[in-house]
């Protein structure tokens, strides 16, 4: 499996992270760190989980949005994901993710 990446990029008070590869328990743990990085270092009032390059995603990467959910409003902020892929967003759907954070994008898909 490939390890996912993230790149980030702030805003006008949004920070983007666009994650890319697939997220499970082997690489949850560093991208985990590289997100918090940015999440503390930015302190935006919105922060968007790009999800559209990730391909596969297990309860490791629930966890992980998750607990960026509950850091982004530590900080005064909101969590929303956007563009998960329809395997993504099923998974997302079937644990009730939408009932916390905002899912945009892809919709048509599923």
């Amino acid at each position: 499996m490939e390890n996912a990446s993230c790149q980030s990029e702030y805003k006008d008070g949004v920070l983007t992270l666009r994650i890319a590869g697939e997220i499970d328990h082997h690489g949850a743990k560093s991208l985990r760190e590289k997100l918090d990085e940015a999440i503390y270092l930015y302190r935006a009032p919105t922060v968007v989980l790009d999800l559209a390059g990730v391909a596969f995603m297990d309860s490791s990467g629930l966890g992980l949005i998750m607990g960026r959910y509950a850091r982004a409003r530590e900080l005064g902020g909101r969590l929303k994901v956007v563009d998960p892929e329809p395997d993504v967003r099923r998974l997302l759907t079937l644990c009730s993710v939408g009932a916390l954070v905002e899912i945009d994008g892809k919709e048509d898909a599923v």
